[in-house]
Parts: structure tokens; C-alpha cells; sequence
């Protein structure tokens, strides 16, 4: 019986797990001396995380803080991209990160091309913002997510639907 075995990669933040993180962060920042009486704040939007404060250094001082939080919590820094830091209202700097979610078609085909030059039995397609494998041996798509662990990719992955 050779039945047809697979799985799904997929790029996803948990967002309960990053509210939880934005959270801890904020309270930090209320506690910390060298935030007293600063305008510093964290906002979670949709797809975004606004961080606004009152000069570069704190800014820069609050992100340290939130992916120190993030990382505690099993979260990938790789799915977030670092937008400009713009002048805001009243002295402040704004600065907008952007939370990737799903796999995005060039990187999608750069994985195919991995598992496609890992000349193991399997094939991949790209199914919108994630990749099926399959692959009759369950121990060649257990190799395929090796290869994907240890390549050096810009997104972090997960592996579900392992049937």
C-alpha cells in the first residue's frame, strides 16, 4: 500500500502569543527608571505594531525590550520587518513594524527550489501563502524539514498537517 504522505509549511505569527509579549513589554516600560515620564508606547494593529517614543535611543531601547519578550515567548524576530523612523506629534519618533504572515511567492519559490535540488522523492507546490509536500516515504519529508530548519531563510517556518 503506498499511500501518498504530506505536510504543509507555512509562515504564521501567533497573535495571541505577541499580544501577550506586547503586553509584558508595556509593563516593563512603566517600571523601568529610565522611562519614567516618557511618552513611550506600543500599539498592535492588524497586520502592524506601532511603537512611538519620545527620541531614537529610547525607541530603540523599547524594540530591545519587545524582542527580548518575543523571544521568551517562542517567537520569531524574523517575521517582522523594521519600517522607517518618522518624526510623530509633540517631539516623539514613530516607528512602524510590519508582521509577516504567509509565505510570500519569492521565498515560496526559493523553498521549492531547495527541496527540489535535495533530489529526495517529493513534491512541492505552492497553495497561496503556504507549500504542500508530498512524498510517499514519511522519512524523506521528515529530511525536507530538516533541510528547511537548518536553511538560512528571511521568514521563520511551521510545519502542520503532518499526514
Amino acid at each position: 500500500m503506498a499511500s501518498e504522505n504530506s505536510f504543509d509549511i507555512v509562515s504564521k505569527m501567533d497573535m495571541q502569543e505577541l499580544n501577550n509579549a506586547v503586553n509584558q513589554a508595556e509593563r516593563e516600560i512603566e517600571n523601568r527608571f529610565d522611562f519614567k515620564g516618557s511618552k513611550s508606547s506600543l500599539k498592535l494593529e492588524k497586520d502592524a505594531l506601532i511603537i512611538t517614543s519620545d527620541d531614537e535611543y529610547k525607541l530603540n531601547a523599547v524594540i530591545d525590550i519587545l524582542q527580548t519578550k518575543m523571544i521568551k515567548r517562542g517567537l520569531s524576530i524574523k517575521n517582522v520587518e523594521y519600517g522607517k523612523i518618522e518624526p510623530a506629534s509633540m517631539g516623539t519618533v514613530r516607528q512602524r513594524l510590519a508582521l509577516k504572515q504567509g509565505i510570500d511567492q519569492e521565498n515560496a519559490k526559493k523553498i521549492n527550489i531547495l527541496i527540489r535540488d535535495s533530489k529526495l522523492k517529493v513534491k512541492s507546490q505552492i497553495q497561496g501563502d503556504q507549500i504542500r509536500v508530498t512524498g510517499k516515504s514519511k522519512d524523506d519529508l521528515q529530511a525536507i524539514m530538516q533541510l528547511l530548519r537548518k536553511a538560512d531563510l528571511p521568514l521563520d517556518l511551521q510545519f502542520t498537517n503532518f499526514k
